[in-house]
């Protein structure tokens, strides 16, 4: 089949490697113009801009993908199939109707749950058990298209947001060739979702990464693991803002009298221990606005923290 491949972040990466391992053809790459990053505004491709470019790859790269131009350039390919994956924008009607068979989108979450743009992030930050990838037909409707295929993870104690980006993508390359060649030999059926499970995974803001110590370790660990790492997980120490990367619960013994939430309880070998809503938090991992990222023990040398004091 002539597939046109649609991806731009590292999650889209292991399916293209895999697909360029089949017989089919990839007649083109379109992925997210480069943009630039830093402070030092130095301009940086996509992931899958950067392995395009190492395979020899056709790329195309539009600002916007449902213009006229746009539509005329994809038509001008004449392809059987477009694979969408962590593409970055949304495809009209139009655009979805140009291959020859449709065309099919890997989506990191257990759909019809978690439907958008941050379906990673949003699993471990909501506490659940598992997620997984799906496989969709794909329609104008957002992550609504009827199913080809799926597979359940278990999300486990130390998965982060990047950890579990990294073991999606992987299981995602797998269900894309098992898609591809149900699709060739016209061997597949399509499930229609459920609407009313469905369950909504928005763009991560800034301001979603803030801690609020009234709630439950558990949530606030939840939160840190989900946030790595944008927009990473924050509180304010003496005024700045406090990054914190890796933190556990700690349930302190029944006749330990609890601090008021957000309040420094112990500091030692282990971290920073920080009362929260139930149970607390210890610290591990951190960065202080304006210094680098460190463990907490090199942090408690260079800082006074101390029992007492409040993180808000």
């Amino acid at each position: 089949m002539n597939i046109v491949f649609f991806g731009s972040s590292e999650f889209a990466v292991p399916s293209l490697e895999g697909l360029l391992t089949t017989k089919h053809s990839v007649s083109c790459v379109v992925t997210q113009p480069d943009k630039q990053k830093g402070r030092g505004l130095h301009v940086e491709a996509t992931f899958v801009k950067a392995l395009a470019i190492k395979k020899g790859l056709r790329i195309y790269q539009p600002q916007r993908i449902n213009t006229e131009e746009a539509v005329e350039f994809l038509k001008d390919l004449k392809p059987d199939l477009f694979v969408v994956i962590a593409y970055g924008q949304i495809l009209s009607s139009k655009v979805l109707s140009i291959p020859g068979i449709f065309a099919i989108n890997a989506h990191a979450s257990n759909l019809p749950k978690l439907k958008g743009a941050a379906p990673i992030n949003w699993a471990i930050i909501n506490g659940e058990k598992n997620t997984g990838v799906t496989i969709i037909k794909m329609t104008e409707k957002m992550d609504a298209g009827p199913i080809i295929g799926h597979k359940t993870v278990e999300i486990k104690e130390d998965d982060d947001a990047l950890s579990l980006e990294e073991k999606l993508s992987r299981i995602a390359k797998d269900l894309l060739l098992q898609a591809l060649a149900a699709i060739e030999n016209n061997n597949y059926t399509l499930t229609q979702q459920d609407e009313k499970k469905a369950t909504f995974a928005p763009k991560l803001k800034k301001e979603d990464g803030l801690i609020y110590w009234h709630k439950s370790a558990r949530d606030i660990s939840n939160l840190i693991r989900g946030c790595l790492n944008w927009p990473g997980a924050c509180t304010h120490y003496k005024g700045k803002i406090l990054k914190i990367y890796k933190a556990k619960v700690f349930q302190p013994p029944p006749v330990t009298p609890q601090s008021s939430p957000g309040s420094v309880t112990q500091v030692n070998k282990d971290g920073i221990i920080v009362a929260t809503g139930k149970d607390s938090l210890i610290i591990q991992e951190l960065q202080l606005e304006g210094r680098r990222k460190m463990e907490s023990s090199e942090f408690i040398l260079g800082h006074k923290i101390e029992a007492g004091q409040i993180l808000k």
